[in-house]
């Protein structure tokens, strides 16, 4: 039997209307789509076929269940090796904070020919829905995209330069980090002029955007912040509250279901098939 193929999509931030045309087209084709937990359920409803085999293998970092990324290569091979043409479906785009570097390997080490199809990266989405242009004129001549999902990812000295930089600043997965992370910036000097938009759920009929300044950030009151959240901080912070044009809405709310119920169960299910 021939070899499939494995097509890495992603699937956007949030708002199903943002996906790809390219990934779409590949969608409607898939005899298989593996989808992470930060995919629209419109997306999976309106766009992949009936026959279609869908396979939820999402993580939820150190909360709830997360489905272990040797899992989710067996599966590529797997069905790839079975001559199915494939979609790794992710959130966001593919090449930012993902496992790709791993799905890739695995692929390249077992011949199996692949795709990558960007898609529009949670900053992009984030700052379009909040009305921040991360490098508006005059405010920022460039963007940093980091993340601060465990308190060593980033040292001393280099806490020192993001304090002091002109760059906008936009850190993926931190909700949980947030506090140090505003302590950290905040005892390195950071100008008060450059406040920090929590972005909770971007893109989605749950978007929430709270602009506040680093310097009154309370902790206490920041603890129950919804997956997922984009913390942007810069100057160009300040247009929010001038340009923006979408409103707060169901706050509190889950847009991406938790991976529990359904999801969990079949997840856990295959794999048990697999160990077995």
């Amino acid at each position: 039997m021939n070899k499939g193929k494995v097509i890495i999509a992603g699937a956007g931030p949030g708002d199903p209307d943002l996906l790809t045309i390219r990934a779409a087209k590949y969608l409607q084709q898939a005899d298989v789509v593996l989808t992470d937990r930060l995919v629209s359920d419109e997306i999976l409803k309106k766009y992949i076929s009936v026959n279609a085999e869908i396979i939820f293998v999402g993580k939820q970092c150190r909360r709830g269940h997360s489905t272990p990324q040797e899992f989710i290569n067996h599966l590529l091979v797997m069905h790839a090796n079975n001559g199915k043409l494939v979609v790794r479906l992710k959130g966001g785009d593919v090449s930012l904070f993902a496992n790709i570097l791993d799905e890739l390997t695995v692929l390249e080490s077992n011949g199996i020919p692949f795709e990558i199809i960007p898609g529009v990266t949670a900053a992009s989405g984030a700052a379009a829905y909040a009305a921040i242009p991360l490098t508006a004129r005059g405010l920022s001549t460039a963007v940093r995209l980091l993340t601060y999902y465990k308190s060593d990812i980033v040292d001393d000295n280099y806490w020192k330069e993001l304090a002091q930089t002109n760059d906008t600043l936009v850190f993926y997965m931190s909700a949980e980090t947030l506090p140090d992370l505003v302590y950290q910036l905040t005892c390195n000097g950071i100008d008060p002029e450059k406040l920090m938009a929590i972005v909770q759920q971007a893109t989605t009929p749950c978007q929430h955007v709270q602009v506040i300044s680093l310097y009154d950030f309370d902790a206490n009151k920041n603890n129950k912040l919804v997956s997922p959240t984009l913390v942007i901080i810069g100057k160009v912070v300040n247009l929010h509250q001038r340009f923006k044009w979408v409103e707060n809405n169901n706050a509190g709310k889950y847009y991406f279901a938790p991976l529990t119920g359904k999801i969990k169960k079949q997840a856990v299910i295959l794999e048990d098939v697999i160990v077995s």
